[in-house]
């Protein structure tokens, strides 16, 4: 079994609490706070049944290895993660909708690209092992949850499984400035791997030719891009928008 990992603040346990409750092996929250929030989710592990310990911000804030913690850390088991791409396409059911990830390094973008992915429904979010972050403690708090909820596949080679992903019949779709076609005027209801690039270098040379097509997102105003996490937004909830 892999070693005990770190939750921190309300959203991240409250949400490994209610889908997994048995993964969680102790719960830390400060006793000096005492509001509604902290009231709620003191009786939320309590009907968990999990173990809960008093501790101070500081002890809190060490545990989490971060002072954003909001008075609550949780040590807990790792859970299984999806098995492989590959397996988790095959049990997919209806098209599927895949977000990539070329070249996002801060984990604040990346946890708020997992709690886009997670609102709209994407499948798994897909990303280079060489030029990305990993799943780390802050990724976990700025995606409320969906760290936990949304498949995260770092691969050894992006340029071949966005290849492997074409075999499949999933239509890859990259997002640049230049592109000549819009968002709006691409078909988002067939099988889809939507790519963004990291802010400013945008999508790497190779991944840019692999993709099957690029879109551009409109810009009327002064500034030039989008930040790559309300990118991801914007692009996923137009696939969701033409699915329904």
């Amino acid at each position: 079994m892999s070693a005990p990992k770190v939750l921190f603040g309300f959203h991240a346990v409250g949400v490994r609490l209610k889908t997994a409750p048995q993964s969680v092996i102790e719960v830390y929250y400060e006793p000096t706070r005492r509001d509604a929030r902290m009231r709620q989710f003191l009786e939320r592990a309590k009907e968990a049944g999990v173990r809960l310990i008093e501790a101070d911000g500081l002890r809190i804030a060490k545990l989490a290895g971060s002072a954003g913690h909001q008075g609550v850390a949780a040590r807990v088991q790792a859970l299984e993660a999806a098995r492989s791409l590959d397996d988790l396409l095959d049990a997919v059911q209806g098209p599927p909708l895949l977000l990539v990830l070329d070249g996002v390094t801060d984990p604040h973008n990346l946890g708020a690209c997992l709690r886009v992915a997670d609102g709209a429904g994407a499948h798994a979010v897909i990303a280079p092992k060489d030029h990305a972050v990993g799943l780390n403690a802050t990724v976990a708090k700025v995606a409320s949850g969906a760290a936990e909820t949304v498949p995260y596949f770092m691969v050894t080679n992006l340029a071949r499984t966005l290849g492997e992903l074409k075999e499949r019949n999933i239509w890859c779709i990259g997002t640049s400035d230049d592109a000549p076609r819009t968002l709006y005027q691409a078909d988002l209801k067939a099988p889809v791997a939507l790519v963004l690039g990291a802010e400013g270098p945008g999508m790497r040379q190779l991944t840019r030719k692999t993709c099957d097509e690029l879109v551009s997102i409109p810009m009327r105003g002064a500034v030039e891009s989008l930040n790559v996490s309300v990118a991801s937004g914007v692009v996923l909830y137009e696939a969701l928008r033409q699915r329904s």
